[in-house]
C-alpha cells in the first residue's frame, strides 16, 4: 500500500501553475495550501511522509505523530524541523539543497542594479510625463554608479556566494570574501579579507551566509560605521544577519547610500518594520527563490528525495 503523503503549506512554491504529479505518484496525496499551527497535528495524523516549507515541526507535534517516519522540508533551511526529536524518533529528514542558485544571485544582482541604475525609479518619471515635457533628450534623477572597478564584498562563500562572486566578477569587481575556506581553496581573483577590511573597503557588500546564533544581527551599528558612506548592501540570505532599526537609521542618515532587501526579520513584516519607509532601500517579499524554473527543479527534487527514502536510500538528509 502506497503512504500517505502530507505537503502542509504547498501554495507559494505552487500556486497553480505547477503540478504535484511526481510526488503523487509515490503515495497517498493530500496538498494543503497552508497550515495553521493549530491545525498541523490533525492534518499530519496518519501520514508517513510530511512536506512543510515553513510550517513548524517541534517536538511536540512531531511526538503526536506516531506514523512519522520522513519530513520532507521543502526548502533548503530547516530550522523549522526540531531536529533532535526527528533523530530520537528514527524520522528521516531530508532538504532541498542548491535548487535556487541562479534565482537568487539572479535577484540579488536585480537589486543591486535597481540601487546603481534605477530603472524603476526612470520608468515611474516617463510615465509621469518628465520626459515628454523635458527640454533635453535626457535627464538626471540621480547618479547611476558603474559597478566595473568597484570592490564587492560577499559574507558566505557556499553555492550561491560563489555564483554571486563570479557574476560580480565578470562584471569588473573587485571580489573580496568573509569565508571559513582558505585562501588556497579560493580562485585568484578572490581575495579572503578580514571583518575590519571587508566593511572598511567593500563598495558593496551582499550577504549568502545561512543564519546562526553567531551571526545574527551581524550588519549593526558598529559594523555599518565602518562602512563608506557611498556604500551599497545587499541581503538575499536571512533577514536576521541585519539590525534593522541600526539600518534604518544608516539609510535616514546617509551614513551609507542603499540597501536591497528580499528578506526580513519578520515576514510578513509588521506594518512598524523601520525599513518599510527608510530612503534609499528597495525590498522584494522573499522572491529570490520563486523563480518558475527553480520552483519545478524544487518539486523535482522534492518527489525525488521522497522516492530515494521509499526505496530505502534516503538522500539529502539534514
Amino acid at each position: 500500500m502506497k503512504p500517505k503523503i502530507v505537503v502542509l503549506d504547498g501554495y507559494v512554491a505552487n500556486s497553480g501553475d505547477l503540478d504535484w504529479n511526481e510526488l503523487s505518484q509515490l503515495g497517498d496525496l493530500t496538498v494543503y495550501e497552508r497550515t495553521a499551527p493549530d491545525e498541523t497535528a490533525g492534518r499530519c495524523a496518519g501520514a508517513e511522509i510530511v512536506i512543510t516549507n515553513k510550517v513548524v515541526l517541534d517536538s511536540d507535534i512531531i511526538n503526536k505523530l506516531p506514523c512519522l517516519r520522513y519530513v520532507g522540508v521543502l526548502a533548503t533551511g530547516y530550522n523549522n524541523v526540531d531536529l533532535k526529536a526527528c533523530r530520537e524518533r528514527g524520522i528521516i529528514v531530508s532538504n532541498i539543497p542548491a535548487y535556487s542558485t541562479e534565482s537568487v544571485v539572479q535577484t540579488a544582482l536585480s537589486l543591486l542594479l535597481e540601487l546603481t541604475n534605477r530603472a524603476g525609479d526612470y520608468s515611474m518619471s516617463v510615465r509621469k510625463g518628465d520626459w515628454t515635457g523635458c527640454r533635453d533628450f535626457s535627464y538626471r534623477l540621480a547618479p547611476i554608479t558603474e559597478l566595473c572597478g568597484k570592490t564587492a564584498g560577499i559574507y558566505g562563500l557556499g553555492h550561491i556566494g560563489m555564483r554571486m562572486a563570479q557574476v560580480l566578477h565578470a562584471l569588473g569587481m573587485k571580489i573580496i570574501v568573509l569565508t571559513s575556506k582558505a585562501q588556497t581553496e579560493l580562485p585568484e581573483w578572490i581575495e579572503k579579507t578580514d571583518t575590519d577590511h571587508f566593511f572598511r573597503l567593500a563598495d558593496v557588500i551582499t550577504l549568502h551566509a545561512p543564519l546562526s546564533a553567531d551571526n545574527a544581527g551581524f550588519i549593526n551599528a558598529a559594523t555599518l560605521g565602518m562602512m563608506r558612506r557611498g556604500a551599497l548592501l545587499i541581503n538575499t540570505a536571512r533577514g536576521g544577519l541585519i539590525d534593522e532599526n541600526a539600518l534604518a537609521d544608516a539609510l535616514a542618515e546617509g551614513r551609507i547610500a542603499g540597501a536591497g532587501l528580499d528578506v526580513l526579520q519578520s515576514e510578513p513584516p509588521q506594518s512598524d518594520c523601520p525599513l518599510l519607509k527608510a530612503p534609499n532601500c528597495v525590498i522584494t517579499p522573499h522572491v529570490a527563490w520563486q523563480s518558475t524554473e527553480a520552483r519545478q527543479r524544487l518539486l523535482s527534487v522534492c518527489a525525488a528525495n521522497v522516492k530515494a527514502f521509499i526505496s530505502g536510500n534516503p538522500v539529502n538528509m539534514v
